[in-house]
C-alpha cells in the first residue's frame, strides 16, 4: 500500500511538474530579461548587428530583453580553438532574437547549444544516387541547423555579413530560420502557423515562389532570391527569411503577396525600418 501511495504520488509530482511548465519558463525569462545590459554591449550591437539602430525605439528594448533571455540560455561553445567572446555571444544573440521580436516565443525550445568555428568547416554527408547507392562526402559549409538541438556558424561568413548587411545573405537569419521551421518536428518549409486558413495561404503562395525560382535557376534567370533556396522547400524558406530581413525593399516591391506572408508570420516590417 505505502509503495502504491508513494508511486501515485510521484504521478501527481509529475504531472504538476509539466502542467507547471510554461508559469515556470515565464518567471525565468522575466527574471533574465530584467537583468543588466551593460553599455559594452550596446556598443557591440551598434558595430555589428546593422539593423539595430534601424529599429523603433520599442523593439531596440525588446530585442535587448531577448538577448539577454537568449544569452542566459543557451550555450556557445567554440571549435578549432576559435574562443568565445562578448562581441560572438552579442552578434549571434542580436540576429538570432531579431527573428523573434513582437512574438511570444519559447526561444527556439529545441536548440541547446551554438556551436561557432573560425571559419567554414567539414561536415560529413550521407547521400543517394539514383541508382540507390549510398555516398558519403565531406561538405564545406558556413553554417548548419541540426534537429539535435545545434546551430554550427563560422565567424569569418559572420563577420562578412555584418560588413555587407544587406546584400541578400545572412548566414545566422537562415540558420536560426530553419530553427523556426523545425519547431513542429519537420524541417519543410512550414513553421507552425496559427490556424489552418494561415497554412492554406502560406502552402499556396510559398509553392508558387518556390516553383518559380526552381524555373529560373534552371533557366539560369535572375532573381532576387539565392538560387540554393530551389533546392528544397526548407532552404527556400531560410532563404526568403534572409532576404526579407536583408533586401526588404526589393523583396516587397517584386514579391507582395510573399513578403506580406512573411511580414505577418514574423509580425515586422523590415521595410519600414529605413
Amino acid at each position: 500500500m505505502a509503495a502504491l501511495i508513494i508511486v501515485s504520488l510521484l504521478g501527481m509530482l509529475g504531472i504538476y511538474w509539466i502542467a507547471s511548465g510554461p508559469s515556470r519558463r515565464h518567471r525565468r525569462h522575466k527574471a533574465l530579461a530584467s537583468g543588466v545590459f551593460p553599455a559594452s554591449w550596446r556598443a557591440i550591437l551598434k558595430k555589428r548587428v546593422a539593423h539595430y539602430p534601424l529599429l523603433p525605439d520599442h523593439l531596440q528594448q525588446e530585442l535587448r530583453r531577448k538577448i539577454l533571455i537568449f544569452l542566459g540560455e543557451k550555450q556557445f561553445i567554440g571549435c578549432n580553438g576559435f574562443q568565445i567572446t562578448d562581441e560572438v555571444r552579442l552578434t549571434i544573440a542580436a540576429q538570432a532574437c531579431l527573428l523573434l521580436l513582437n512574438r511570444d516565443t519559447d526561444f527556439y525550445p529545441g536548440l541547446r547549444q551554438i556551436l561557432v568555428y573560425p571559419n567554414a568547416f567539414y561536415v560529413n554527408r550521407n547521400e543517394q544516387d539514383a541508382a540507390g547507392v549510398v555516398w558519403e562526402r565531406h561538405a564545406l559549409l558556413s553554417g548548419e541547423s541540426w534537429s539535435q538541438g545545434q546551430v554550427l556558424l563560422s565567424w569569418h561568413d559572420i563577420i562578412e555579413d555584418c560588413e555587407h548587411p544587406f546584400d541578400g545573405f545572412n548566414v545566422i537569419i537562415h540558420e536560426f530560420a530553419h530553427q523556426l521551421d523545425q519547431e513542429d518536428g519537420r524541417a519543410d518549409g512550414a513553421p507552425p502557423l496559427p490556424s489552418s486558413e494561415r497554412y492554406q495561404s502560406w502552402s499556396t503562395i510559398m509553392q508558387q515562389e518556390y516553383d518559380q525560382l526552381c524555373h529560373a535557376a534552371d533557366a539560369g534567370q535572375p532573381s532576387l532570391f539565392d538560387y540554393y533556396g530551389a533546392t528544397a522547400p526548407a532552404e527556400f524558406f531560410a532563404v526568403v527569411s534572409e532576404t526579407f530581413f536583408t533586401r526588404p525593399d526589393p523583396f516587397a516591391a517584386q514579391h507582395r503577396q510573399l513578403y506580406e506572408e512573411f511580414a505577418r508570420f514574423y509580425r515586422l516590417d523590415p521595410a519600414q525600418w529605413r
